[in-house]
């Protein structure tokens, strides 16, 4: 898989950007500050629908303009796609495949693969749940794409459930006011129950090349693992070596229906919804001790880049292999973590890295130079690419 064009309209600080890509390494090197990391977030968006840097789309709309376009043509398995998005300043964004109105945006998700690697990856470590639910939702859809219709419904069911516990909670609870959250009940445990089998077959499948990763990147530090930690489930579900079942779905919407009958007197009480894969969690394990508040930076940077670099190994495994995006990682690693990640990048089909410098990508890697440069001010800085570009080291 590779993306052979990519274009860009009012998208952060580009105004207008059409590049012609290729198999391989490329560098995209500029200083801070001029546009580099937009135009790896502009692909990762197209990927996942989603920012690394923000929860909300309208950052991404460059100042002054009323929406953005992003786009690209990616040729997976052979076959060429194009896709493209509008992001809209207060109305529904809207995509396209193949110049065709698509009927929703998460349409286009499966056909472009990525995994990104930046410094924010950092939070994965040591950053709150919600940040380690993301990644693994997000590539338990990058497996399965249509399972972000899953987690929608689940979201808008989670919502909706949580409202008619406020206001039951603050009110006489009638008979009808229960019997409707029965209903609510069944449909969450219906969307739960699917989206908890693949993230404990995403923990199981993800759990040796995690392991292998950092073993390469810190063999000297404990052994990293992984498992899936939930108050909700039985401790058999949680064994990351445990196979998956294909009756697995079922057993957990009955649990997931045990669960929300019992907690129902609590939930009522509190007005809040406390059962549900949207308060479980990825444990990360050094050893024998947890990885959050235990390890040193120097271990940290190692399994958040090893997450990245076994969801690459994953994917590349089970399906197309991704496009592997690079954000400025290089110049924040030590020797040897740089080495683990430029033996993964030299294998990969096609490979985008920012850099403030060349002397930060690895010689070994003959990454192609495009450069960065910005005009204007800081409020109506345009970014470019600017020809011809400094020789690679």
């Amino acid at each position: 898989m590779f993306i052979r064009t990519l274009s860009l309209r009012d998208f952060r600080s580009w105004d207008h950007a059409e590049l012609e890509l290729s198999p391989g390494r490329t560098v995209f090197l500029g200083s801070n500050g001029n546009g580099k990391t937009n135009l790896l977030e502009a692909i990762g968006y197209l990927a996942t629908l989603g920012s690394h840097r923000v929860a909300a789309d309208a950052p991404m709309i460059r100042l002054g303009a009323d929406k953005a376009r992003i786009g690209a043509s990616v040729v997976n398995s052979g076959r060429e796609l194009r896709i493209d998005i509008e992001l809209n300043q207060g109305t529904a964004n809207r995509a396209q495949i193949n110049r065709s109105p698509a009927r929703r945006p998460r349409e286009i998700l499966g056909i472009l693969q990525t995994v990104l690697f930046a410094p924010e990856d950092l939070a994965l470590v040591r950053g709150d749940p919600g940040e380690r639910r993301r990644f693994m939702d997000e590539l338990c859809t990058a497996r399965l794409p249509r399972l972000a219709a899953v987690r929608s419904d689940y979201d808008r069911v989670l919502r909706q459930r949580s409202a008619l516990l406020k206001s039951a909670g603050r009110q006489a609870r009638s008979k009808t006011e229960l019997g409707t959250l029965d209903v609510w009940d069944g449909h969450l445990a219906t969307h739960a129950s699917v989206l908890l089998t693949y993230r404990l077959r995403l923990v199981h499948d993800l759990y040796p090349y995690l392991a292998q990763a950092y073993s390469s990147i810190a063999p000297e530090s404990r052994p990293a693992a992984i498992a899936y930690r939930s108050s909700t489930l039985p401790p058999e579900f949680l064994d990351p070596a445990r196979e998956p079942q294909p009756d697995d779905t079922e057993a957990l919407e009955a649990i997931m229906l045990r669960e929300l009958a019992a907690a129902r007197p609590k939930e009522l009480e509190r007005g809040v919804c406390l059962v549900g894969p949207h308060r479980d969690e990825l444990e990360l394990n050094l050893g024998a001790a947890p990885a959050k508040g235990f390890a040193s930076h120097g271990e940290s940077w190692s399994f958040a880049l090893a997450l990245r670099l076994g969801a690459f190994e994953l994917l590349r495994a089970t399906g197309s292999e991704p496009v592997l995006l690079l954000d400025d990682v290089f110049a924040e690693l030590d020797r040897r973590r740089r080495t683990a990640l430029a033996a993964v990048a030299a294998g990969a089909e096609q490979v985008l890295i920012t850099a403030a410098v060349p002397e930060d990508v690895p010689a070994e890697l003959a990454a192609v130079p495009l450069r960065v440069e910005t005009s204007g001010g800081p409020d109506g800085r345009t970014s470019r690419i600017a020809e011809p570009a400094t020789p690679a080291p």
